[in-house]
């Protein structure tokens, strides 16, 4: 496994982000294209009801992903207040965003005191503070 960085850290699932899009893309489009084909005959309500179906399917796929990055995002909340307080005995400030906390958990704990002060300062973007970790801590157990 090559070593973590900030130019390889994100990860994609081929099969759902490539393939499970382009088909639910395709199917979506197609049940439209069909209801307008259908449009006044006997064969609309047909058409509706593929459009209905493509139309929860999409709904399925947007949740399928979201529902867990949620339960991740707390996890990785929890984690990382409890590391910040194990270093410095003080709460992780609430003004930091989730995605804020989760580009400081790439931060080794020599560097995450001084970049949790300097994002708190300037309002870094999650971008921001991953550019600027010096000594990654690679994070292989995410979802």
């Amino acid at each position: 496994m090559t070593d973590q960085n900030f130019t390889n850290h994100r990860r994609l699932a081929p099969g759902y982000h490539y393939v499970l899009t382009l088909l639910l893309l395709v199917g979506v489009i197609s049940a439209i294209v069909n209801v307008v084909l259908q449009w006044g005959t006997s064969g609309l309500m047909t058409s509706l009801l593929i459009l209905l179906l493509f139309t929860c399917l999409l709904f399925v796929f947007i949740m399928m992903r979201t529902f867990p990055l949620k339960a991740q995002d707390r996890a990785i909340r929890a984690e990382e207040s409890l590391r910040y307080f194990i270093l410095t005995r003080q709460p992780l400030s609430r003004n930091l965003s989730i995605g804020q906390i989760a580009a400081l958990r790439f931060a080794a704990d020599e560097e995450m005191v001084q970049l949790v002060e300097k994002t708190l300062a300037d309002n870094l973007k999650p971008d921001e503070i991953k550019k600027a970790i010096q000594t990654w801590r690679a994070d292989y157990h995410r979802v």
